[in-house]
């Protein structure tokens, strides 16, 4: 199922350098990817790192700047992988938090972020 997803996705700009982004992230974790709107970075490259050995018993925790954008980043994200919000994809704005202890990708607002850091130092 997953593979399908990916295939679906094959037109978007970020899948030239997807697999050379998922060699950096093996060998450091610090990458700084920088692309165009619309190129891929909040669906496919998230989506394709569910995968990778090292996220067994982690969380990837993204930042998204505005609570519309996070819930709804969410919801397509968990859309593409045909499953229920909360599974798999996570988001935790201001006033509603929705996620899982199943779920790999958490999607949350700058506020959410800095206190998520504040916390585990």
């Amino acid at each position: 199922m997953f593979s399908t997803i990916i295939q679906n996705m094959k037109k978007l700009p970020i899948n030239a350098i997807l697999e050379e982004l998922k060699t950096a992230i093996n060998k450091t974790n610090q990458v700084i990817l920088q692309a165009p709107p619309g190129a891929g970075k909040s669906t496919l490259v998230p989506l394709s790192l569910l995968k990778q050995v090292w996220l067994k018993n982690k969380i990837i925790i993204m930042c998204e700047p505005r609570r519309i954008a996070a819930r709804t980043l969410a919801i397509q994200m968990s859309k593409l992988l045909k499953e229920e919000l909360g599974h798999s994809i996570g988001y935790e704005i201001k006033g509603e938090s929705f996620y899982s202890k199943n779920t790999k990708i958490l999607i949350v607002t700058e506020g959410f972020l800095s206190k998520k850091l504040q916390n585990d130092q």
